[in-house]
């Protein structure tokens, strides 16, 4: 097989997964050691950059994965409007970074760092895959030790947990969040005004 056609090959296989290949995923697939992998990757992740192209050949969640170029999440966004997604609401993210910056970590210790009950948010990380119970701490009552997932560091594109943005990335990416869910939240109460408004006009 050629250089050019091992590419192909490669580029293939990224596009047609939708989760983050490994190296073993993709050398068992096209049959190309992983000295060779790690050089067309490579490669591969230049070419995307310098040509401006709409996405990148990133690294995440100890895999490779074809991902849009943020620049065009709001374009992307209206694409797939119609579609559910999960969503993360400010307390999700806030109990979400102390397991990610602390773990492993009890629902007691995220509670004396938020100082709110965090019963209900956990449940909810739980049912999204976001975090997953590591066991159970050496301490009376043994409670249950949470980290995050493989899910989570695909959701925020991340290579590993060593990849975690600094504290201050995260204060920004809660405010972010926050303002985005407000006003979600507006368009959606003025469109139920509006909806309100013109049955109300239809019964007239």
């Amino acid at each position: 097989m050629t250089t050019d056609n091992q590419r192909a090959v490669v580029e293939a296989l990224l596009f047609a997964s939708s989760k983050p290949l490994t190296l073993d995923n993709l050398a068992d697939a096209s049959g190309i050691d992983k000295a060779g992998l790690r050089s067309i990757l490579s490669a591969l992740q230049e070419e995307y950059a310098s040509q401006n192209r709409g996405f990148s050949l990133g690294e995440v969640a100890g895999g490779y994965q074809l991902r849009s170029d943020p620049r065009f999440s709001e374009q992307i966004g209206k694409l797939f409007a119609a579609r559910s997604r999960r969503r993360m609401s400010r307390s999700g993210l806030e109990s979400l970074s102390i397991i990610a910056y602390r773990q492993p970590v009890t629902k007691a210790e995220i509670e004396h760092i938020r100082g709110v009950d965090t019963g209900a948010v956990l449940k909810t990380l739980l049912s999204q895959s976001m975090i997953r119970i590591l066991g159970r701490k050496e301490a009376p009552g043994r409670p249950i030790l949470y980290g995050t997932t493989r899910e989570f560091l695909e959701y925020f594109g991340l290579r590993d947990i060593e990849s975690l943005p600094t504290l201050e990335e995260v204060t920004e990416l809660l405010d972010a969040e926050t303002e985005r869910l407000s006003d979600e939240a507006r368009v959606n109460r003025d469109d139920d005004e509006s909806f309100d408004e013109t049955t109300e006009r239809q019964r007239d």
